[in-house]
């Protein structure tokens, strides 16, 4: 027998597909914003499935994980803690 649901893996590439189209749809100067959303949707898939049931959560986790990251990294380069 086959799976009757998606996973939650195959809900957050649907999720992923659907944002990377609607960032087409986005004026011009706003769609790699939308293309980089849709990209680290799926950053952190395998950590966020684990613990998360609903598509949705698991990709927002995704995405704020990796903003938190680049304002981390942004924050000590300002600091000079990092070489460039």
């Amino acid at each position: 027998m086959g799976r009757s649901f998606a996973s939650t893996r195959q809900g957050v590439n649907e999720l992923a597909e659907r944002w990377a189209r609607s960032a087409k749809a986005l004026k011009r100067g706003d769609q790699p914003y939308g293309e980089r959303l849709a990209h680290l949707a799926k950053e952190h898939s395998s950590e966020a499935f684990i613990a998360c049931n609903d598509p949705l959560e698991a990709a927002t986790f995704s995405v704020l994980v990796e903003m938190l990251k680049r304002q981390d990294k942004l924050e000590a380069e300002a600091k000079g803690d990092v070489d460039p």
